[in-house]
C-alpha cells in the first residue's frame, strides 16, 4: 500500500499547479444565489472533459412542505441548477463514494473594504484570497484533483464515485436536498468544507426566519401620533436574546456541545427599514437565524419561537392592539447530527490524514451552524465525513485559504478515496 500511495502523493504534487490555477478560475465567477449557472457549466466542461457522465439537476421547489430534507425558500428554482460528476467503478468489490461540495457563495458585503476586488483571486504567500476560496471552492477543487491525482498515478478507482456541485448551501440547503431525494447518494458522503483539516464531529440544527414589524408612520412634528417600526425590531431583537439565552443554557449536559460558550448563535444578518429620512418609520424587515442541539425536530423549535412571540406580542404594551409582528420561515429548517465514532469511514480517513500529515492525528470538533453533510446524515443515515482546508474570514472581508494546506487536504483525500473504493491499475 506504501507504493500506492506514494504513487497517489507525488501526483498530487505534480498537478498542484493546475489545482490552484483552476481554483482562481473558479473564484472568479460570482457564484452568488441563482447567479451560479457559469460557474456549474464550468464545473459540467471540466468534469466532462475527465470522463465523468454528468447530470444538471434543477433545485426541486415541488418536494418543499413534502419532502422532510427539504427547507422553506422564497426565490425561483428555474434556473437553480446543481452538477453531479459520475464515473463507475472499473472492478468490483469497492465501496461508493461522493464528494459534496456548494458552489453557492455569500455576498462579499462591502467590497470597498477588501483589499483587492472579492471576485479577483489573489496570491500573497501561502495564501489565495478571495470570496468563496475558502467557503467552499478551495475543497470542490481539492475533490475533482484528488481524483485527477489517482488517475494520474495509473489507477483506477474499483467503486463508484461522483463529484457533487450543489447550490443553496448558504441559504436553504435545497440543493443538496434535491440530489438526495433524487437517489445520488453513495456508501460515504465526504463534504471538504473549511474545517482547519479537523473533522466535523457534530452540527447545530438550523433555521432561519424573517421577521418583519409595522409602525405608524408620522411626521416629526408630532411624533407621539406614530410609532417607529424600527424601535419595535429593536426591541423585538432584545426579547429574542433572552429565547436565546434559554437555548444556550440547555448545552448543559450535551457533551459535544457543552462547552461552547454559544452553540446556538441567534444571528440577525440583514435589517432595513423605514423609507424617508424624517418620517417615523412604517415598516422594518430583519432575517437572522438561530441554532439548536442535534436529535431535536425543527418543526418542535420552529413551534418554540412562534409561541414566544405570540407571547411578546401578548405580553408588551408595545406591541399590544395590534398585529405588528409577522415571523417568516425563509431559508434552513434542518435538524443537526452527530458523526457515531469508529466508523469505517472515519477510520479510513484517518489513516489517509496521517499518510498526508506525517503521521499526525485527525482531530475532531464541533461546528454550530449548518451544513449540507446533514441531509445525507439525517435523512440517509449515510457515514457523512467533513473535512477540509484551513481558511480565513469565510463570509468576511479578504476571506482566504491556506494553499499549503490546500495542498495537504488534496493529498488526504486522494488517499481516502483509493483506500475507500479501492484501486487497481489503469
Amino acid at each position: 500500500m506504501s507504493s500506492i500511495n506514494d504513487r497517489i502523493l507525488s501526483a498530487v504534487d505534480r498537478l498542484f499547479d493546475d489545482q490552484v490555477a483552476f481554483l482562481e478560475a473558479l473564484v472568479r465567477f460570482k457564484s452568488l444565489r441563482n447567479e451560479e449557472a457559469a460557474a456549474q457549466d464550468f464545473l459540467a466542461a471540466a468534469l466532462r472533459q475527465r470522463g465523468f457522465a454528468v447530470d444538471r439537476v434543477r433545485t426541486n421547489a415541488s418536494q418543499i412542505g413534502r419532502h422532510p430534507a427539504f427547507s422553506p425558500a422564497t426565490v425561483d428554482y428555474a434556473e437553480s441548477w446543481n452538477v453531479v460528476g459520475r464515473k463507475a467503478g472499473a472492478g468490483t468489490g469497492g465501496r461508493s463514494l461522493a464528494f459534496n461540495s456548494h458552489v453557492d457563495v455569500v455576498p462579499a458585503g462591502s467590497p470597498h473594504r477588501w483589499t483587492a476586488p472579492p471576485f479577483e483571486p489573489r496570491r500573497d504567500g501561502d495564501w489565495l484570497y478571495g470570496r468563496g476560496a475558502g467557503d467552499m471552492k478551495a475543497g470542490l477543487v481539492a475533490s475533482i484533483f484528488a481524483l485527477d491525482a489517482i488517475a494520474a498515478a495509473g489507477f483506477s478507482l474499483r467503486g463508484d464515485v461522483q463529484v457533487q456541485s450543489v447550490v443553496e448551501e448558504e441559504i436553504t440547503g435545497n440543493g443538496a436536498a434535491t440530489l438526495f431525494a433524487e437517489g445520488f447518494t453513495a456508501d460515504a458522503i465526504v463534504s471538504p468544507e473549511p474545517t482547519d483539516e479537523q473533522l466535523v464531529r457534530a452540527n447545530a440544527g438550523v433555521i432561519k426566519f424573517r421577521l418583519e414589524t409595522k409602525g405608524r408612520p408620522a411626521h416629526p412634528r408630532e411624533p407621539e401620533s406614530g410609532q417607529s417600526a424600527i424601535d419595535l425590531m429593536i426591541r423585538l431583537i432584545g426579547h429574542l436574546r433572552r429565547l436565546e439565552a434559554e437555548w444556550i443554557a440547555e448545552r448543559i449536559g450535551k457533551s459535544l456541545f457543552e462547552d461552547l460558550p454559544n452553540p446556538v448563535a441567534l444571528t440577525i444578518g440583514t435589517i432595513t427599514g423605514g423609507d424617508w429620512i424624517a418620517s417615523i418609520p412604517s415598516d422594518c424587515v430583519a432575517e437572522g437565524r438561530i441554532g439548536f442541539y442535534p436529535g431535536e425536530d425543527p418543526r418542535m423549535r420552529t413551534a418554540e419561537v412562534e409561541a414566544f412571540i405570540e407571547r411578546i406580542a401578548a405580553e408588551d404594551p408595545a406591541f399590544a392592539g395590534e398585529n405588528l409582528v409577522t415571523l417568516t420561515w425563509v431559508g434552513v429548517v434542518q435538524a443537526g447530527y452527530e458523526l457515531p465514532e469508529g466508523t469505517d469511514a472515519e477510520t479510513s480517513l484517518r489513516t489517509a490524514h496521517a499518510a498526508a500529515h506525517a503521521g499526525a492525528d485527525l482531530r475532531s470538533y464541533v461546528m454550530a451552524c449548518y451544513l449540507d453533510a446533514t441531509i445525507f446524515a439525517v435523512h440517509g443515515n449515510i457515514p457523512s465525513l467533513v473535512y477540509g482546508p484551513i481558511a480565513e474570514n469565510i463570509h468576511g472581508i479578504d476571506e482566504r485559504v491556506s494553499l499549503s494546506s490546500l495542498r495537504r487536504v488534496t493529498k488526504t483525500l486522494a488517499l481516502f478515496a483509493a483506500d475507500w473504493c479501492g484501486v487497481q491499475e489503469s
